[in-house]
């Protein structure tokens, strides 16, 4: 079969299309045939060997599509079921096995692209509008890079629960986007403190959604009401720094998260709750899937590129 294979840290570069055989799923396992596999950033951080994995590897863990083969002990899944994962052993490739127990069906009337491009980022979105910080009627929260695949997603979700949503974009062009998934207020980069401010009459948010790390986040601190909560669910800028742990009390006794997905879809149960809540919506309407870019195996690196440029919008697909 056809794979993306790393056998060296680095650049977009090193995403190496090869020719490898097909795994075979062990006990407790299935292998999927993957229509579509999703691009995220965690897959950014194994080939860069921010987040190290042993070599070589195939890179990505997300993907949808159809279960050709079970291995013993399999009885909750069939050959012919389609399914989506988080937790596919390369997904960058024509063939991924994965645990039984870490798939999820896709339901009639969700497509495996829209499958693949919402089950990493919207089980993301839920647990952070319903866990981290639970969203209330009223309350007006900052999402950062509202355009994004995570960013959309959650826009939607915490307008749905009534919260006032004010996005960040990179580019103007974005702001449509953003606005059209439900953010009230859409700001650049520039001056974001200064700007959530004086969108909140000086008082400052109930929480900020902060997916970008290292270039954000002194201004997502600065931009809380008191006893506000920051999320921090992500660093696709670079980590953030240590930092003196005093300022939550110069703050206003302010709260920090830096939450997880792992830990939120830690059971089948609660693997199959949030899926089934969030493909639902899709499903009938209420949510909104945007498919940014289809990329075939051969042009992973481009997807890399255009991941990393942040000129992309909404989410990204290999189609192997």
């Amino acid at each position: 079969m056809q794979a993306i294979q790393v056998q060296r840290l680095g650049g977009p570069e090193v995403l190496e299309l090869v020719e490898v055989e097909q795994p075979q799923p062990g006990p407790g396992q299935v292998r999927v045939e993957v229509a579509a596999a999703g691009v995220n950033f965690i897959d950014v951080y194994h080939r860069t060997g921010l987040y190290p994995k042993p070599l070589p590897f195939i890179p990505g863990d997300e993907g949808a599509g159809k279960v050709v083969a079970v291995g013993p002990g399999v009885e909750t899944v069939k050959v012919g079921d389609r399914v989506a994962s988080t937790n596919l052993a390369g997904a960058y490739a024509q063939y991924s096995v994965t645990e039984a127990d870490r798939v999820v069906p896709v339901p009639e009337g969700v497509s495996d692209e829209q499958a693949a491009a919402l089950l990493l980022q919207g089980l993301t979105a839920h647990y952070l509008v319903n866990d981290s910080y639970p969203v209330k009627q009223g309350d007006t929260v900052v999402v950062h890079a509202a355009a994004g695949g995570v960013g959309l997603l959650l826009t939607q979700l915490a307008t749905k629960r009534g919260a006032r949503v004010i996005g960040t974009v990179s580019a103007l062009e974005k702001e449509k986007l953003a606005r059209d998934a439900g953010a009230a207020e859409v700001i650049g980069y520039d001056n974001v403190a200064e700007d959530v401010r004086r969108l909140t009459d000086g008082k400052g948010v109930a929480a900020v959604y902060d997916g970008v790390g290292r270039s954000t986040f002194d201004a997502s601190l600065a931009s809380l009401r008191p006893h506000g909560v920051l999320v921090l669910y992500g660093q696709s800028s670079g980590p953030v720094p240590p930092f003196d742990l005093q300022r939550l009390a110069r703050g206003g006794s302010l709260y920090i998260t830096r939450p997880t997905l792992a830990h939120f879809i830690a059971t089948p149960e609660e693997l199959e709750r949030r899926a089934t809540d969030i493909f639902g919506r899709v499903a009938d309407g209420t949510l909104s899937v945007h498919i940014g870019g289809r990329y075939p195996l051969a042009e992973t690196a481009k997807a890399h590129t255009d991941l990393q440029s942040r000129r992309t919008t909404g989410k990204l697909l290999l189609l192997p």
